[in-house]
């Protein structure tokens, strides 16, 4: 666990305040599962409130899942989806937050590129863009202005492919790649996969943990999560990205430990979240 940030230790007099309130948008109809799992992430990531922006159609479904995370409605479209119009609202929930992400189960359409792009250049709030939220940025890759506060990217190789707009980029090329667009872009870049790349342009972090039992979806989906609570609880981006990735993929090798590669799905991360901080605290923390 060399290299690893330190989380800090929580004072005995702490309130939820005092870890921040993260806010994640996203969900559609079809999908609402996506944003659930990345509110429940959040939450055992440790971050104190968790409230979840999601189209006023998928409120009780989301709900349903956890009651320990808030919800807030937005307009949607037909298709089940946050509606373009919906930028007042995700403003207004934007102004408590600590740090916000987007992207889980968010689905695509011309209204949510724009509400996408606006939302990454303007929010001074640390973002984290993921999932369909990556897929628009890429839409609008050409407009895009330089962003008002830090952001957290978190493609895999496909999206990363999309967002630098070129085809299938070969995996020895992707390191350079990666580097070279988190600097230019003024990003942190998760390149999701094996050995999974954080790099903010200059330095490069390469995860140790993690296995093949994880490609299933919502896996991203826990990441987003848990890299949003970790940027809650006062982490610079670059740390809350790489201690992010170092817990997730734990918590993956946990579970394959105890459930096998084959059987593990994605809300497995979440029930073994616990023993992943358990085991870095004994080990980084002591």
């Amino acid at each position: 666990m060399t290299g690893l940030p330190r989380l800090a230790d929580r004072k005995a007099d702490a309130h939820k305040g005092d870890f921040g309130l993260a806010l994640l948008v996203g969900g559609s109809r079809g999908m609402a599962g996506a944003v659930a799992m990345a509110g429940m992430a959040a939450l055992r990531g440790g971050a104190g409130l968790v409230r979840l922006a999601i189209p006023d159609v998928c409120l009780d479904a989301v709900a349903g899942f956890e009651p320990s995370y808030m919800t807030v409605p937005l307009p949607s479209d037909r298709a089940g989806r946050i509606d373009g119009s919906a930028w007042g609202e995700i403003q207004e929930a934007m102004s408590a937050a600590t740090a916000v992400a987007c992207g889980p189960g968010l689905g695509r359409s011309l209204g949510l590129d724009v509400l996408v792009s606006r939302l990454y250049v303007e929010t001074s709030k640390p973002l984290l863009v993921d999932a369909d939220g990556l897929n628009a940025l890429a839409a609008r890759r050409e407009m895009m202005a330089p962003p008002a506060g830090p952001r957290i990217l978190t493609p895999h190789p496909g999206e990363f492919a999309r967002l630098v707009g070129k085809g299938p980029i070969p995996a020895d090329g992707r390191e350079t790649a990666a580097v070279e667009m988190a600097a230019r872009w003024r990003v942190v870049l998760v390149l999701k996969g094996h050995r999974t790349l954080v790099t903010d342009g200059q330095s490069r972090w390469f995860n140790t943990t993690g296995n093949p039992g994880m490609a299933t979806g919502g896996s991203g989906d826990i990441l987003t999560g848990l890299i949003t609570a970790l940027a809650c609880q006062k982490l610079p981006p670059f740390d809350a990205a790489r201690l992010g990735v170092y817990l997730h993929g734990l918590a993956g090798d946990l579970a394959a430990a105890e459930l096998g590669q084959e059987s593990l799905v994605a809300s497995d991360l979440i029930r073994f979240l616990p023993r992943a901080f358990v085991a870095y605290r004994r080990e980084c923390c002591s």
